[in-house]
């Protein structure tokens, strides 16, 4: 398996069906307090954010089976907000992992909630609180626009929308 980098462009539908897989995940494990889950969870976000979906074996399952499943065309995306989106996700489960390991359950179960609203927001109304926070940050100028030029100039989208749909 070649293992490549995390893509500079992202299918959106494909992202949004992945945080519905990590919201899945992420309710059961906090319905039961199967607390375990989350280091399942950390795996997958720290694959996906240091190597891409091609690592990530939720990214693979959407990919290989879910997403030719559901008849929409790709909507393209910058992928570096969904990149520090899903390190927000193993911060916050490596987080909730360690803190399950010491017996610190409240916390896990703070990150837990957090766990569920952030994948909910992206799967079910395609907002992405990391990549929220990612535009915040480049406007800071905390991350520099040559890690997302897409993000930072975005009337090339809007271009590409007007030539996209029909007059």
């Amino acid at each position: 398996m070649r293992i490549s980098r995390f893509p500079n462009i992202v299918d959106d539908i494909a992202v949004r069906l992945i945080a519905g897989v990590v919201l899945v995940v992420a309710v059961v494990a906090l319905a039961t307090q199967q607390w375990w889950l989350y280091a399942v969870l950390a795996v997958d976000f720290v694959l996906r954010t240091g190597w891409g979906p091609s690592a990530s074996p939720i990214a693979q399952l959407v990919r290989r089976w879910v997403r030719p499943r559901v008849d929409a065309p790709p909507r393209w995306t910058a992928g570096p907000p969904k990149r520090f989106a899903a390190a927000i996700g193993a911060v916050l489960t490596v987080l909730a992992t360690v803190l399950w390991l010491v017996g610190a359950t409240v916390p896990v179960v703070v990150i837990g909630v957090v766990m569920v609203v952030f994948p909910a927001l992206e799967a079910l109304a395609g907002v992405c609180v990391g990549c929220i926070v990612f535009g915040w940050l480049m406007r800071l100028g905390v991350i520099p626009e040559s890690i997302c030029v897409e993000c930072a100039d975005i009337s090339k989208r809007a271009a590409a929308r007007k030539t996209a749909s029909p007059a």
